[in-house]
């Protein structure tokens, strides 16, 4: 029964998650840590910081990581495969007809419009990592890890793989 929720877990943020890794990442913020409750919002946030600091597709990394928690090797290849599947399917089975249309403009103002919601849903997770983050590491931590985060990415232009690993290294440093 595992291994099912697993696959449900990352196959529905597959195919409901439009615009990729980023528009999914809240749909499966909430199927685990919501409702199966396999990670807490401090664990999942971890997890994300984790898969963004690594090359790849996040949605992938994160099955591959959740799942192997959950249910060892084979729940990270039912996790990799459930987040991948409903791209796959969907491309053999709309291949024509998304090449058919691909410079529509219905198409293109269509993507115009689900910008905003992933924008949207992306700030009320960001929200809940931040009011974590306050609860969790204290108000000083939270306060210096956004000021420092921020030089680094905005004024040295350093790689934010970079800035994820120093903020993992000073929280296990500081915090832990």
């Amino acid at each position: 029964m595992i291994y099912w929720e697993i696959f449900l877990a990352f196959f529905i943020p597959g195919i409901l998650g439009y615009g990729g890794g980023p528009a999914s990442i809240p749909l499966v913020e909430n199927e685990v840590v919501g409702r199966y409750e396999w990670l807490t919002v401090n664990e999942f946030s971890e997890v994300l910081a984790m898969g963004n600091a690594l090359p790849g597709p996040i949605a992938t990394k994160m099955a591959g990581f959740i799942g192997f928690e959950v249910g060892g090797v084979l729940g990270a290849a039912v996790g990799v495969f459930a987040a991948v599947a409903p791209s796959l399917i969907l491309m053999i089975a709309l291949l024509g007809l998304l090449y058919k249309y691909k410079d529509s403009p219905k198409v293109k103002r269509m993507t115009l419009y689900v910008r905003p919601t992933i924008a949207v849903l992306l700030g009320v997770i960001a929200f809940r990592f931040f009011v974590t983050s306050f609860e969790g590491g204290g108000t000083f931590h939270t306060i210096f890890l956004i000021a420092l985060s921020y030089v680094l990415l905005e004024r040295v232009k350093v790689h934010p793989a970079f800035v994820i690993g120093g903020s993992l290294l000073y929280g296990a440093l500081f915090m832990g």
